[in-house]
């Protein structure tokens, strides 16, 4: 009797351990190399390797938010999207970039906040191209399908992303050390292009985009900021830009979202984001919008004033 007691304890708790969460994969683990120096400051990167996927990989570069003076390529609310990524069989590349507004301070005003937010955005632009050239070098030794990599970043990473491309389209001096080179596509959580001249110019299509942001964001613009023409143009502009060239492009618009979405898709819309990243790696091609509209949510501000941006980013 003894003896079955002890048994039936056994496989109750056999039962038990059975049922409980099984504990989630390790985080992935990238290796971190040095790609450049600006100014005297090493610029790292981490890439995180795909493993088990046969033959060359594609890549997925991602850059980091902060409005520019603060954030970080590991931080720890980006690392399930990028453990996510990897078991889709994509590698992961998330850099360093100069921070220029990292000792701004509102003592210019807004004048002067403006002529410091245009360098810093250029920053982070060239030093996302500089990383790319970086990654190009090594794609051969690393794995990669230099046809398959596509930029993707959150907020001021996005707009570094967008930008980046805007100068790839351009033939900016910046763009021209990737020699002819485009992503396969980019991924923008909230993002928007800088122009001194009113709206942004695409003298070549650009590659196929990807865009979310909402409607009520006083952090990136969902349509534009700008005053004279020099200022900052979101999404929505982004989007009926493409959509009047025919140039590729889906756009996810939130209605009264505010900046949640330069992060909340990255969790909440994974099944949307590979599936553009299966379609663009293809070559395929997409215009489309899709208005995400919750009707229990409480109706919000949408339009802001440059001011307003400044306000909620950096204090001015």
């Amino acid at each position: 009797m003894r003896r079955l007691a002890i048994m039936l304890v056994a496989m109750l708790l056999v039962a038990t351990v059975s049922a409980q969460p099984q504990p989630r994969s390790a985080q992935p683990k990238p290796q971190t190399i040095q790609y450049g120096e600006k100014g005297g400051e090493p610029l790292m990167l981490d890439h995180y390797k795909a493993e088990g996927v046969e033959g060359l990989r594609p890549c997925v570069m991602f850059v980091f938010g902060g409005a520019f003076h603060h954030g970080s390529r590991a931080h720890k609310d980006y690392l399930p999207h990028f453990e996510a990524l990897n078991r889709a069989g994509y590698d992961v590349v998330s850099i360093d970039y100069r921070l220029g507004l990292k000792d701004a301070t509102s003592e210019g005003g807004m004048v002067a906040m403006i002529k410091l937010l245009m360098q810093a955005i250029n920053f982070a632009a060239e030093d996302l191209l500089t990383a790319t050239r970086f990654v190009l070098d090594h794609a051969a030794e690393w794995g990669i399908d230099t046809s398959k990599i596509v930029a993707t970043g959150s907020s001021a990473g996005a707009i570094a992303c967008l930008q980046a491309e805007n100068y790839i389209c351009n033939g900016d001096e910046l763009a021209q050390q990737l020699d002819g080179f485009n992503y396969a596509g980019v991924v923008s959580y909230a993002g928007a292009v800088f122009s001194t001249s009113g709206r942004p110019k695409w003298a070549a299509e650009p590659c196929p985009m990807l865009l979310f942001h909402g409607t009520s964001d006083s952090n990136v613009p969902y349509r534009k900021a700008s005053a004279l023409g020099v200022g900052l143009y979101g999404s929505e502009l982004i989007y009926k830009q493409m959509k009047r060239r025919k140039a590729p492009c889906t756009f996810y618009s939130a209605a009264w979202r505010s900046h949640v979405m330069a992060e909340e898709p990255m969790h909440l819309n994974m099944h949307e984001v590979l599936e553009f990243l299966e379609s663009c790696t293809r070559g395929e091609r997409h215009l489309k919008r899709v208005d995400i509209v919750d009707l229990k949510r409480e109706k919000q501000p949408t339009r802001f004033r440059v001011k307003d941006y400044l306000s909620s980013n950096y204090g001015v």
